[in-house]
């Protein structure tokens, strides 16, 4: 899947680098906030930043919703706004899972991604771009994007 350069509209937990640790750092509310904005991909993203778009003492692992490039809304109290590059990314999506069964259903997507090489397709991992993830949802099945870019040659 092809991003287009685009603004996310975020908010920062000060070190979480998983959902649980940043619930506890921010509060729940911050979802409540998000699916009350409009965003590219029709409802919020987690992401997992690069050093580069993390300000200090600032989490890896934030919640926010991807907003146009030209997006001049309302940015809530608290959150932050960044600029993400036209980038592709790699789209992991599992099984349809029972909602309590959510925690295996991530863990079995991220180990196939762990596991999976980009360089059987002419792409590699791009670290400089953030991870995604879509909310779990157990009729369609846990989603997370990893960017790619094409190998050299």
């Amino acid at each position: 899947m092809r991003k287009p350069e685009r603004k996310v509209i975020l908010k920062r937990g000060k070190s979480a680098e998983d959902y649980f640790a940043y619930c506890e750092e921010v509060g729940c509310d911050v979802w409540g906030i998000l699916m009350s904005m409009d965003s590219l991909c029709g409802e919020p993203v987690c992401l997992w930043l690069p050093d580069r778009y993390r300000k200090p003492d600032s989490s890896v692992y934030v919640q926010g919703v991807e907003a146009e490039t030209e997006y001049t809304g309302p940015v809530p109290e608290g959150f932050d706004v960044i600029t993400l590059p036209e980038a592709e990314y790699l789209v992991f999506q599992g099984e349809p899972f029972e909602e309590e069964k959510y925690c295996e259903a991530i863990d079995a997507v991220q180990q196939a991604m762990d596991r999976y090489d980009p360089s059987l397709i002419g792409y590699c991992w791009d670290g400089e771009n953030p991870r995604i993830q879509l909310e779990p949802r157990g009729e369609r099945g846990y989603i997370e994007m990893r960017a790619v870019k094409k190998l050299c040659k």
